[in-house]
């Protein structure tokens, strides 16, 4: 199942943000730490070609530190691309931020003109929590559903910098299909795009591979099932998830695995590392291949019919 979630007000952002973009000196990216390629907007990386960019991987503390560490690595190897650990229990982070911006743009430092910084980033990813740090005072307001800002906001700091607040904003075609399921599961995207047992089952496949003592743990289970479904119906049987007949209630077991994934019960877990992501965009590489094939096969049946039509008219 394809998940996609685009209101529009999204794109109404994504259009905002096209038309201030030669203000903008620096690009602060808010990532979710557990699903730091999954949480990059497409159209954002286009958008800000080779600017000076701040990737910031938020909500760290819910994060496998290993694999945090690793995607930081690898975002760094890229141009004019420097990376932050960041979640809402660390302290003040407002020095090192403002450092980091004023080094990448040292033209600007000193001098009259003002540095603008536009923070970016997917719905429910953190980014009024990071303003908030910024700024040390609440200027921006929280939540934990998606599109909670709607609207672009200006912040001017003392250090001659302005900060520039859009709405969260996914982009209208998620061509790679794993990442939706991700987006799904960490709360990206609302739950009217998608069903629960089916995202569910995608976390229980990852989760029995990548983290298998961790499920052990917390669901007190000797050995794990084979297959995501079998692992939901022993957990829905343990939480007592029954329906008549002693059958598993799906719907109810998959909002606890993804309740108790999304508070951290679990455990720190990330949901794709950079091999994974390569693997995947070569996927979607093909995909986009054997789509054009396919509307190139349409185009000359098209012409094919057309000729036909016209010599039947002679």
């Amino acid at each position: 199942m394809a998940i996609q979630w685009y209101p529009g007000h999204m794109h109404k952002a994504q259009k905002e943000v096209r038309e201030i973009f030669s203000q903008i000196d620096v690009f602060i990216e808010v990532l979710d730490a557990r699903i730091p390629f999954s949480s990059q907007n497409p159209m954002i990386e286009e958008i800000r070609g080779d600017k000076p960019t701040i990737k910031i991987l938020n909500k760290t503390d819910l994060a496998d530190p290993e694999n945090t560490q690793a995607w930081q690595d690898y975002f760094e190897q890229q141009k004019s691309v420097k990376t932050l650990a960041f979640n809402s229990q660390i302290g003040d982070k407002r020095e090192q931020i403002i450092s980091m911006i004023k080094k990448l743009v040292p033209e600007k430092v000193n001098s009259v003109k003002t540095i603008h910084a536009l923070i970016i980033g997917i719905p429910n990813v953190g980014k009024s929590t990071l303003i908030n740090n910024i700024t040390g005072r609440t200027i921006a307001k929280t939540g934990n559903e998606p599109a909670v800002t709607k609207n672009q906001q200006r912040i001017k700091l003392e250090e001659g910098i302005t900060l520039i607040d859009t709405p969260g904003m996914l982009w209208p075609n998620i061509e790679n299909e794993n990442s939706g399921y991700r987006l799904a599961i960490t709360g990206g995207i609302k739950e009217t795009a998608f069903e629960l047992p089916d995202i569910a089952s995608y976390a229980c496949e990852y989760l029995l591979s990548a983290y298998p003592e961790l499920l052990k743990e917390r669901f007190n289970l000797k050995e794990l099932p084979l297959t995501d479904i079998e692992l939901l119906e022993a957990i829905g049987r343990q939480r007592g998830c029954l329906r008549s007949g002693g059958m598993v209630d799906l719907d109810k077991v998959s909002r606890i695995l993804i309740v108790e994934y999304r508070d951290n019960v679990l455990g720190n877990i990330t949901l794709e590392t950079p091999k994974m992501m390569e693997t995947e965009l070569e996927q979607v590489d093909l995909q986009r291949l054997k789509k054009a094939e396919k509307l190139k096969a349409k185009e000359e049946d098209k012409k094919l019919r057309r000729a036909r039509h016209k010599r039947n008219k002679k």
